[in-house]
């Protein structure tokens, strides 16, 4: 496999002294065996090498990536972002490069997930399969190592490594679909069969279900769920350049939450994924963003914080001058109460398996509007009585964890499938006292 650190070389040596620039090159194997109708479908395997540079020459700043690492197609890269550059107005908020730093030496890398076979995978999916007889199994397993390595002209450098697993399906009973997904930076810790059992459960307990009329119910959210709150209030909310822009709900040092809120981003603690330092070579470390309920942080890039008079936090990506920093290491602090147990303590409620298509319609208040889907279930005295047809939701994420508003967390944290993809969010269930429930799957 090619050197992630010498692509990065290579390109900062080409632009020279023409510009500032920064490259970060990435290296990597993404393998993925996907099924459906309960067969294996395809199964796929690809060697992938990804490159992003961005240059300011007299603060004129603009950004190309590839994905070639031969001389020639860097040079062209390096001459096509000195170019396009150069048609740039001056960009007054441009930070600067990071300066030599330390980076943590922290690699999330499982041996046996970086070189894992076709038959593992196939293994996994066939446990997923098996625990749902009688039904017809669709979804994926896949597999992936990255090496990643940041060069600047100012002379910082960084190298790290990562792999990651899931196992993600549905189980379908022709009438009903139950999910279930599963994620780590180990192939080993992944177990098909129990994902399976979860999502073939939930479909058989999804036949038969009934429409329910709109309205705020007691809900018992399933790490999904929980996830796809996290990163709504990481990437409208604790981003700096949301906060700078006054379009985010952060007040810092304030009660915004339920003093069981208890949010962090933390990149560096055994079982993340990902590599220590950000697209801008900043290294990552553990960020507080919620502690009891009090917001406590904002993730920065070296723009968003040049401008907010901090510093970076590590949060920088390719695409962060447009759409701001994020903090994609999340947890959510779980709590020490089963599933049963939180269902056991509703006397009227709703539990909820996934979110599906949301989309935020005021970032200051971060109301969201967005669908259950594959497990939306009705709770009576304690226990699940039948299926609930999908809803639709219009619901405000602070609020919904606001004072008050939670009764308790699961003891099941783990990293959950977000609406913004796998990988992101370590998050447990979750009891809310009110969710609104707008009208159902058609409006």
């Amino acid at each position: 496999m090619t050197d992630s650190l010498d692509i990065a070389r290579r390109a900062i040596e080409m632009v020279g002294d023409r510009a500032e620039a920064e490259a970060v090159a990435t290296v990597g194997r993404l393998a993925l065996t996907r099924f459906a109708n309960s067969f294996i479908h395809q199964n796929v395997s690809e060697d992938t090498v990804g490159v992003w540079l961005r240059v300011a020459a007299d603060g004129r700043v603009a950004a190309l990536q590839g994905n070639r690492s031969d001389d020639a197609s860097l040079l062209r890269l390096v001459d096509g972002a000195l170019e396009a550059a150069s048609l740039q107005p001056r960009d007054e908020e441009w930070p600067g490069l990071s300066a030599p730093v330390e980076v943590p030496d922290v690699r999330h890398v499982d041996p046996a997930t970086r070189d894992v076979a076709p038959e593992l995978r196939a293994a996994l999916v066939r446990d997923f399969i098996d625990a749902g007889e009688g039904l017809l199994g669709a979804g994926y397993c896949d597999s992936a190592f990255q090496e990643q390595s940041f060069v600047n002209t100012a002379g910082q450098e960084a190298t790290g490594e990562d792999t990651r697993a899931s196992i993600d399906g549905i189980h379908q009973t022709g009438v009903s679909a139950g999910s279930a997904h599963q994620t780590s930076m180990a192939i080993g810790d992944i177990d098909g069969s129990a994902a399976g059992q979860l999502a073939a459960d939930r479909a058989r307990r999804g036949m038969d279900a009934f429409d329910l009329k709109p309205g705020e119910y007691e809900v018992v959210l399933a790490p999904e769920c929980v996830a796809s709150i996290a990163i709504f209030l990481s990437v409208y909310g604790f981003s700096g350049k949301a906060v700078n822009e006054g379009q985010s709900f952060v007040e810092l040092g304030r009660q915004q939450f339920d003093p069981q809120i208890e949010i962090f981003d933390d990149p560096l603690s055994p079982g993340a994924l990902g590599v220590p330092f950000d697209t801008e070579g900043t290294p990552k470390r553990r960020l507080g963003l919620v502690a009891a309920g009090v917001t406590s942080g904002i993730a920065h890039d070296r723009r968003s914080a040049k401008k907010a008079g901090a510093e970076s936090t590590g949060h920088a990506h390719p695409q962060s001058a447009v759409w701001g920093p994020v903090a994609a290491d999340l947890v959510v602090q779980g709590g020490d109460e089963s599933v049963e147990d939180l269902i056991a303590a509703v006397d009227r409620g709703l539990y909820v398996a996934t979110f599906n298509y949301c989309r935020i319609l005021d970032p200051k208040t971060q109301v969201v509007t967005g669908l259950t889907r594959n497990g939306t279930f009705m709770i009576e005295n304690g226990k699940i009585t039948g299926a609930v047809t999908n809803l639709r939701f219009t619901q405000s994420f602070v609020a919904a964890l606001g004072p008050g508003n939670v009764l308790g967390f699961g003891d099941d944290t783990r990293f959950a499938d977000s609406e913004f993809g796998a990988g992101f969010v370590r998050a447990p269930s979750a009891r809310l006292a009110s969710w609104n429930f707008t009208g159902g799957a058609e409006g």
